[in-house]
């Protein structure tokens, strides 16, 4: 497993991070669950991604007893604030962070967590009330960074541009080979302020795994097939999106990797990329996926990949 500089920050992370959305204390039972979390280790993941939303508390709560045995600095835990936790308790006013932070902090046992993260931007809150409570957290010492996900380009710039506010250190963005909207504002912005993006979704929910073929049925026990486990896979399962990902496999063999290790080697490309978030409900999926970390691809392989895709 190689490692990346998060940012401004002095964390160091591991290209690939696991993910709790969708599985841990929700989607996969909790010996499976906890099997993964000890995988993740011995593979040397050492950032792990979660938020108080998944499972309105679950996935806090099982990796808060999943990690009580394991020293504190052998990982680096995100959590994040800003969707629903109840009808009163959303959004980031002063007020929620305070508030979702301490719970968070509860459920994970734990006194401080690596990076706190705004899951989404609150228009219904003044960025200035939001930034002034995010650094209480972190000069109170129970935040160490700070990072958002999905925020547009110039709410990032105008939290850059705030005086005696603590700095974000990381963007948490979707992308991959079949979304790439953040290369257009929030990679450069980012790039130019200290701030690493650390990748959600980078094998569009599992479409760029391969395993979705045209005109058939998504395999059983697939995320396609799940209710809960589903979320947006929709816009990918279409015949023009899953033969043009076939055709990627050949472009994938030729360097070495399959299909997965392939598109997860692409993310990694962006120097701008400290991590590729990835879930898993089976161990050797992880170990699949963390194999894609340092691997060395001839450029003009994704050149032509890329082409396929547009």
């Amino acid at each position: 497993m190689q490692y990346r500089q998060l940012g401004s920050s002095d964390l160091k992370v591991s290209e690939i991070s696991l993910g709790s959305w969708l599985t841990f204390g929700v989607g996969v039972e909790a010996d499976k669950a906890r099997a993964v979390v000890d995988a993740a280790f011995d593979l040397g993941i050492n950032f792990i991604d979660t938020a108080n939303v998944y499972g309105r508390g679950a996935a806090e709560e099982f990796l808060g007893e999943a990690l009580s045995g394991r020293a504190r600095d052998s990982y680096v835990l995100a959590t994040k604030l800003y969707f629903p936790m109840s009808d009163r308790d959303r959004g980031l006013s002063a007020e929620q962070v305070e508030k979702q932070l301490d719970a968070s902090l509860r459920r994970l046992r734990v006194d401080v967590v690596d990076l706190y993260q705004c899951h989404r931007y609150d228009d219904e809150t003044p960025l200035e009330e939001t930034m002034k409570a995010l650094t209480r957290a972190v000069r109170s010492g129970k935040v160490r960074y700070l990072g958002f996900s999905e925020w547009p380009a110039d709410k990032i710039e105008a939290a850059t541009q705030m005086a005696d506010v603590e700095k974000f250190v990381s963007s948490q963005p979707q992308y991959s080979m079949l979304w790439r909207a953040p290369e257009e504002a929030v990679i450069p912005l980012s790039r130019a302020n200290g701030i690493s993006q650390i990748v959600w979704s980078p094998l569009a929910q599992g479409v760029l795994t391969g395993k979705y073929a045209p005109g058939a049925p998504p395999p059983p026990g697939s995320r396609a097939t799940s209710e809960e486990m589903g979320g947006w896979i929709d816009r990918f399962l279409t015949h023009a999106v899953l033969d043009r990902v076939q055709r990627l496999r050949p472009i994938a063999a030729e360097a070495g990797l399959s299909l997965a290790q392939f598109a997860l080697a692409w993310v990694l490309r962006e120097p701008n990329v400290a991590s590729a978030i990835v879930g898993a409900s089976r161990p050797d999926q992880l170990a699949e996926n963390a194999a894609a970390s340092g691997a060395k691809v001839d450029p003009a392989l994704f050149a032509k990949a890329e082409a396929i895709l547009a």
